[in-house]
């Protein structure tokens, strides 16, 4: 891989990561096309280093929200902070399931174009479906509705079903205000990165194989990209325009269908 490339999937993930369409799809499709084919250690090396980014990108972009949360977790009494923190762990529940012992086996059975170009019409599907649907607004984003949040989340860990349009998609039909389910939905997703590459470096296959300079490469257009498309989507959730995300998600999903069949 060079520092060309690395900048390409950095933009790549820093974009998708928060974009209703599918990071790891995109990513997926990105390597097919630039034919950076790394071995499974260097391409985890690389994945984690991304991931680092954006998740920074999160920290950064909604560094008050995180703030206070930090500052009313050490508090003596019961407070809406430390309520919304039990709800982002009540949401993990799921897909801490699905990391722990079927990770592995979803990478290896459905790792293609043809999977990904499958996930990205479903993903299609669903925005669409959110869009068009009008449930009543809830004041608050309920402990329940947490739990059903992070079951979309478990599902999406599924390559081309995108993450944050599963789970911000999930929460608009369950009721919840655009704004706090979109604030959710990125929060939410902190505690699984950083556990899920704990684990990854606890396990030993954390490592080397790609230079220095096209990790930092990918690591700071990760995360430019990252901050500026987690604001942006902020405000496309609270205008309601997921629609032209479910447009190109079916767009690209059947460009992935008619390739992998060429």
């Amino acid at each position: 891989m060079d520092t060309l490339q690395a900048i390409i999937l950095g933009i790549v993930q820093g974009l998708t990561e928060f974009l209703p369409v599918s990071s790891s799809g995109h990513l997926q499709l990105a390597n097919e096309l630039l034919g950076t084919n790394l071995d499974p250690e260097s391409n985890l090396t690389f994945s984690l280093t991304l991931h680092a980014a954006t998740v920074l990108s999160t920290i950064v972009v909604l560094w008050a929200e995180v703030w206070r949360l930090i500052k009313g977790l050490f508090s003596r009494t019961f407070t809406e902070e430390q309520a919304y923190i039990l709800k982002i762990v009540i949401s993990m529940i799921p897909v801490g399931i699905v990391g722990l012992f079927f990770k592995d086996y979803i990478e290896a059975a459905f790792s293609s174009v043809v999977v990904v170009g499958i996930m990205l019409l479903i993903t299609s599907a669903l925005l669409a479906f959110a869009y068009y649907a009008k449930p009543r607004q809830k004041d608050t984003i309920s402990y329940r509705d947490s739990f059903i949040i992070g079951l979309s989340q478990a599902v999406a860990v599924l390559p081309g079903l995108s993450r944050s349009g599963t789970t911000i998609a999930t929460g608009l039909l369950l009721g919840n205000q655009k704004q706090s389910v979109a604030q959710f939905s990125f929060l939410m997703v902190l505690p699984p990165i950083l556990g899920n590459a704990l684990l990854d470096i606890v396990k030993g296959d954390f490592g080397g194989g790609v230079d220095i300079l096209p990790l930092v490469a990918g690591f700071v257009s990760a995360f430019v990209t990252g901050c500026i498309a987690c604001k942006w989507m902020i405000d496309i959730v609270k205008r309601g325009k997921l629609i032209w995300f479910a447009i190109y998600c079916g767009v690209v999903g059947v460009v992935a269908l008619v390739a992998s069949l060429l």
